[in-house]
């Protein structure tokens, strides 16, 4: 596994940025405001859509040189409690997506999640304790947390990756793990630490990460504010795919983004919809291979939408 070569000022400053979104987003919170559903110039083919009065979404059909990608945009009232998660059996199993949604209830959009350790995929940082085969069939990521639990916590090692937290999902870039804990995260996802592309719509991908330039399927997510976000699904119908710098320019050129990050890709990439009014999730990318963890979204329950 490739590590991380930006230099030390360049991560300190990217966590910087990291805390004053968080503090700026947490007074949103106290506030009690909702951004609404965000308007874009871009727009292609809606292929996919649901409506609802806590959960809105289309997913969008296009072509970037010539590979066949989808576009969600999303919408929730209340995204701490609309995101949620779903796993395989921690240190025992990988699970299909679609199975690993049957424990989300009413789940509308749902994609594949943190990339993981197993024998087919080895690979470790090498600031890990221990041996790879003590990681099999978990996420990677120096925390792990699930529905509040915490499954791992790697001490001295720095975590980067996503969170959920009282005002949605953030990106942790070189991150003391009392850092984030601190702010009572009930979910993580994770992939290798140089995930993280975008943050403030500035590109941090390290120049010198050779996957970045491998073209391949993908699954990447943004955040424009606390209550909107984006994410790119990119196929391999065209050619082999996109690279991840690609993908960030095609976030840079029309998007606004608080970040940008890559969850697990290639044949882990999975896009799958429900139609509002039935209780089937249907494919529309991916989805046949398995995986650690998912991301799913829903409607807020009548009794929550208060």
């Amino acid at each position: 596994m490739n590590m991380r070569g930006d230099s030390e000022m360049k991560r300190i400053l990217c966590l910087a940025i990291c805390l004053l979104t968080l503090l700026q987003a947490g007074l949103c919170i106290a506030e009690g405001t909702a951004e609404p559903p965000a308007e874009y110039a871009f727009s292609k083919k809606t292929v996919r859509s649901y409506d609802s009065e806590t959960l809105k979404y289309t997913v969008e059909k296009f072509k970037i040189d010539g590979v066949v990608c989808f576009l969600s945009k999303i919408w929730m009232q209340d995204p701490a409690r609309q995101i949620r998660k779903a796993t395989a059996d921690w240190q025992k199993n990988i699970k299909r997506p679609v199975h690993m949604a049957k424990d989300v209830p009413g789940a509308a959009l749902v994609i594949n999640g943190s990339g993981y350790v197993s024998p087919v995929y080895p690979w470790i940082p090498e600031n890990y304790p221990g041996e790879s085969k003590d990681y099999y069939y978990t996420p990677l990521g120096s925390l792990t947390i699930t529905h509040g639990e915490v499954f791992r916590n790697l001490e001295g090692v720095p975590y980067y990756g996503l969170t959920l937290e009282e005002d949605g999902l953030h990106m942790y870039v070189n991150a003391e793990n009392g850092t984030v804990l601190a702010r009572n995260p009930t979910e993580t996802w994770s992939f290798y630490i140089e995930c993280p592309m975008l943050l403030d719509n500035e590109d941090i991908l390290p120049e010198e990460w050779d996957f970045a330039d491998r073209e391949a399927r993908r699954t990447v997510i943004g955040r424009v504010n606390r209550n909107n976000y984006l994410i790119l699904s990119v196929t391999n119908e065209g050619k082999n795919g996109l690279s991840l710098r690609r993908v960030s320019r095609f976030f840079q050129e029309h998007f606004d983004t608080e970040w940008v990050y890559n969850l697990d890709g290639g044949p882990s990439s999975a896009l799958l919809s429900r139609k509002k009014g039935k209780k089937t999730l249907v494919t529309v990318m991916g989805g046949s291979a398995k995986d650690a963890d998912i991301m799913a979204f829903v409607e807020l329950e009548e009794q929550e939408n208060k």
